[in-house]
């Protein structure tokens, strides 16, 4: 594998390849919606033409829609040919639902105008999500608005089905090097090299795939040496990444910490004496509790100090 295509090399493009690979795509598929039963079978799946292309006209313009789906192949479950698909996202999309809507209906309706189908093919997409964060976008149509009681049992509800790979799974996935990757993926979000450890009879490419979907291919891409790389030294780079990545978060959260330490002191101790001032003095208990009391209170406190006539109406704020 040389430099030049790998650094080019999307994490689209990485999951892509993963998947285009026939027992990968099966793997994937019956774990993530066949709790690892063996219903897709690898040599049975067939490469799927998945651009759709529909001229929609008005009276106004014609609009060329096109969509593309990342993974689409054709098998048969139990003698019924069907579409399974694999929408690869690396982003939180808040019109995932709509868009897989728009690829199902334009598939139907360009096999309804195709006369060679007697009946249409159904279809499955799955969306892999592969990002850092969790998903927080809708996972059915009506999650974008609100629906009157009355409508609702005649409301139709496209549903996603959605797999974030950092919650999936892996027991369920019965190829090896599949399992692997996910697990790659899982590792490296978390910054694990002892689960790292454990993959290391996983193939150098799948490693390489994995480290560009979670954004960590800085980390491994300096021991690369034309087609091979040793996979220990690779992990031994990443699991450096890891702890450095660790060190600058802690130095990070250190050094805020000690900032908030330090500001709220200072607003504690400005408190006490203007509060001393405008009472002549404060008993142990109301000290005690401006000393335990948090930021945000003591800013309440604050925007409030000329209203407080006793340390009732004090202990009422922070408290």
């Amino acid at each position: 594998m040389c430099m030049e295509p790998l650094n080019k090399l999307t994490a689209d493009g990485a999951c892509r390849t993963v998947f285009s690979n026939d027992v990968s795509f099966a793997s994937f598929y019956n774990a993530a919606i066949f709790e690892g039963k063996q219903i897709i079978h690898p040599d049975r799946l067939v490469r799927y033409e998945n651009d759709i292309s529909f001229i929609i006209n008005d009276s106004k313009r014609a609009e060329d829609k096109k969509r593309r789906r990342d993974i689409v192949v054709k098998s048969d479950i139990n003698g019924i040919y069907c579409i399974l698909g694999i929408e690869h996202q690396s982003s939180i999309d808040e019109t995932m639902v709509i868009r897989c809507g728009i690829y199902e209906m334009l598939e139907y309706l360009k096999q309804a105008e195709n006369k060679e189908y007697k009946r249409l093919v159904p279809q499955i997409i799955v969306v892999l999500y592969t990002g850092p964060k969790k998903w927080n976008a809708p996972l059915k149509l009506s999650d974008y608005f609100e629906i009157p009681e009355e409508l609702k049992k005649y409301f139709n509800d496209w549903k996603i089905i959605l797999v974030d790979v950092k919650e999936m799974d892996t027991s369920k996935i019965s190829d090896e090097q599949t399992r692997y990757f996910i697990e790659a993926i899982q590792a490296m979000y978390k910054g694990s090299y002892e689960d790292l450890k454990k993959l290391k009879r996983m193939k150098k490419e799948n490693f390489l795939y994995a480290a560009i979907i979670t954004g960590s291919i800085d980390q491994v891409e300096n021991v690369l040496e034309g087609d091979e790389m040793d996979m220990c030294e690779g992990m031994e780079r990443m699991a450096e990444g890891f702890r450095k990545e660790g060190e600058a978060r802690s130095k990070s959260k250190y050094k805020a910490e000690g900032i908030i330490e330090g500001k709220l002191e200072e607003k504690q101790n400005m408190l006490k004496e203007q509060l001393g001032i405008k009472f002549g003095s404060l008993s142990s208990n109301l000290t005690n509790q401006l000393s335990k009391a948090s930021i945000e209170k003591l800013n309440v406190l604050t925007r409030h100090i000329f209203n407080v006539t006793n340390e009732e109406d004090v202990l009422k704020i922070i408290n």
